[in-house]
């Protein structure tokens, strides 16, 4: 029996949270836990800058995280950052600083990556996970709303409101009145007008609650008798008519209200309110799963070679129509290329392996658009589309190679002249300008190592004799790297 330890740690816009797990043949059963709170969403100005008092906010939470990971191994670990990250401006400074004390680093995630780990959370806590669920996540920021069944996403939405955004922007000082609430319930109304309609096409079986909003209103509405079990339409009308009438969630007089909840409460009301009448709920169950256990159990699929980004991968080859025959020379040829280079490339799971070939794969993704400048629209495609599995950082360097695949390598010239991935490049071009002609004619022997300042290539058998058309496509490769301060020498062996 398989027994190790794995953490998450999630940097929510109102709390940040780490969750230890004990993973014992194919489950994650929760061991530790701590919450700190944060309200990160709160320190944004009206310019998205996150203001210094915030920052300090998350370094002090993120410090005490890092004295309970020490001796966590960094594969055991992964920090996923959501949407005050995604929204402010000076969120890259910030995210050195919080990487730096935390000790591990920290992907920031899109809306519907962060719909997906939830949805993944849930289904692993459901009773019956066969039934189709609605699953509902008001956040700091944003809330994620997914119907999915059998641990699969059907629908996926990030929408920006949340319990903190809404609280500051229709709650000034806390207070509430009935004119306020309702601007803020039909603010609310306007965010999920886009996607209501397909989601009730879709149907669900139940409605269920996850994360700090949704249990917050579940325990006022039990422990004051509101309602009997979860949230339900009835209960949740008389407890937005309590705080309207007492005027602020401070001067409420209820069992099970927290302190920690209070500046957020009205907010997050709100945006139930508005999600129950949008879709015309009537109870809402409470899953204790979340983006934090989403996050272990996709860590999990990872350790056991079930990564969500292979699959990913292999959607958008179809999807985009991608040659496969050659997409596989390329990836073949590229990784060849780079096992010569960096010897340790050949270990199981190795990231710059996993990045080159996933970068061959996805190349010429752009096709679809155009042949000019493919590249391009492959690179473009790479950085904005939804790419479940992927954070924003991962699809920015995937972005970079390909973009980098082919055309002048000045436009790359931000990357640090010791970077790894320059050596990544050199191998995803290479093997790209070998297989230019697209058939399966076997290349002549190759044979590769670093110089001082680049590359050295050796063509055996005479090919560059055998393949003009090569040979001059690499004499042109040797001046692209020259124009950048590096060096590709090309030496033939009879």
């Amino acid at each position: 029996m398989m027994s190790k330890f794995t953490a998450a740690v999630d940097l929510g816009s109102n709390s940040f949270r780490l969750q230890i797990g004990r993973i014992v043949d194919n489950q994650i059963y929760p061991l530790d836990g701590l919450k700190e709170t944060v309200r990160l969403a709160a320190g944004l100005t009206p310019d998205k800058l996150l203001d210094n008092a915030a920052q300090q906010r998350g370094l002090k939470a993120l410090s005490i995280f890092a004295e309970r990971l020490r001796d966590f191994d960094a594969t055991a670990v992964r920090a996923v950052a959501t949407n005050t990250f995604r929204v402010a401006k000076n969120a890259k400074a910030f995210l050195q600083k919080a990487e730096a004390t935390l000790g591990f680093p920290i992907e920031i995630i899109s809306g519907r990556e962060e719909a997906r780990l939830i949805y993944l959370g849930v289904a692993h806590t459901l009773p019956n996970p066969r039934q189709r669920q609605l699953v509902i996540d008001i956040g700091g920021g944003s809330t994620e709303l997914i119907v999915g069944q059998n641990s699969e996403p059907i629908e996926l939405e990030s929408l920006y409101m949340g319990c903190v955004s809404y609280s500051l922007r229709f709650f000034p000082a806390g207070r509430v009145d009935k004119s306020n609430f309702r601007a803020a319930e039909l603010s609310a109304r306007q965010e999920l007008q886009s996607i209501v309609h397909a989601y009730r096409k879709t149907g669900w079986d139940e409605a269920i609650g996850s994360s700090g909003t949704a249990k917050a209103i579940m325990d006022l509405l039990e422990q004051n008798k509101l309602s009997d079990h979860g949230i339900t339409q009835r209960g949740l009308n008389n407890l937005c008519a309590e705080l309207i009438r007492a005027g602020s969630a401070s001067r409420m007089r209820l069992q099970g209200l927290r302190a920690d909840r209070l500046p957020v409460l009205p907010g997050g009301l709100a945006i139930m309110s508005a999600i129950f009448n949008a879709f015309d709920l009537e109870r809402m169950a409470f899953s204790e799963g979340a983006l934090r256990l989403g996050v272990l159990y996709d860590q999990l699929g990872r350790y056991h070679h079930h990564d969500m980004r292979e699959v990913t991968v292999n959607r958008f080859m179809q999807r985009y129509e991608v040659d496969r025959r050659q997409a596989a020379r390329v990836t073949q040829t590229a990784l060849s290329l780079l096992q010569q280079l960096v010897p340790a490339t050949r270990e199981a799971d190795n990231s710059d392996a996993q990045f080159l070939v996933w970068a061959a794969r996805l190349h010429e993704v752009g096709i679809s658009v155009a042949h000019s400048s493919y590249h391009k629209h492959s690179a473009y495609i790479l950085s904005n589309a939804d790419m479940p599995g992927f954070s924003r950082r991962d699809q920015a360097r995937l972005s970079r190679l390909v973009l980098a695949h082919r055309g002048k390598l000045e436009r790359i010239n931000p990357l640090e002249k010791n970077a790894s991935e320059w050596t990544l490049i050199f191998c995803l071009r290479i093997a790209v300008l070998l297989h230019r002609v697209r058939d399966d004619q076997v290349l002549p022997p190759l044979d590769v190592w670093f110089t001082k300042v680049g590359f050295q290539l050796e063509v055996g058998d005479g090919g560059l004799d055998l393949l003009p058309l090569t040979a001059a496509a690499l004499m042109e490769e040797a001046k692209q790297w020259s124009a950048v301060g590096g060096e590709l020498k090309i030496q033939a062996k009879p």
